[in-house]
Formats: C-alpha cells, structure tokens, sequence
C-alpha cells in the first residue's frame, strides 16, 4: 500500500495513543501492542510532551523507538504504520 493511501485510510481514525507529560517512553509498550493488531495507529502529542521539541522530531524518536514507519504529522497528531 503506497504512502499516500496510507494517509488517505488514517484521515478518519481516532486517536488511540496520547503522549503527556510522562514523555514518549510511557507510550512504547502500548504503542507497540496496538501496531501489531492494527495496520495504522494514531497518536497525538499534548503540550506538555512536548516542552520544547516539536511534535515532528518527537514522533519521529517514537517512530524509531517502536521500529515503526512514520507515515505523516499533521498538527500535534502522528499517524505510524
């Protein structure tokens, strides 16, 4: 599946993953697990995640933390496949 339908399937899915204050290491274990019984996952970045990093290098560190490919970022919210 190209990059672009893969963008096009992610538009209408719920966030299933949050990323608070407790950074991007609390996330790994779930985000892990809900990749393996889905095809895409959504995750949104809250403000105090990010401090003073932008959600794009954050998602990216998460996206190599779990070994997953990041498929876009749109605003606080990062889709991984």
């Amino acid at each position: 599946m190209s990059r672009e339908d893969l963008r096009k399937q992610a538009h209408d899915l719920d966030v299933t993953v949050w990323v608070g204050k407790s950074g991007i290491e609390s996330v790994t274990a779930e985000l892990e697990d809900q990749l393996k019984s889905a095809e895409l996952v959504k995750a949104k970045f809250l403000r105090a995640a990010r401090g003073g990093t932008s959600t794009e290098e954050l998602a990216e560190e998460l996206a190599e933390l779990v070994d997953a490919e990041l498929i876009e970022t749109r605003g606080n919210t990062a889709v991984y496949h």
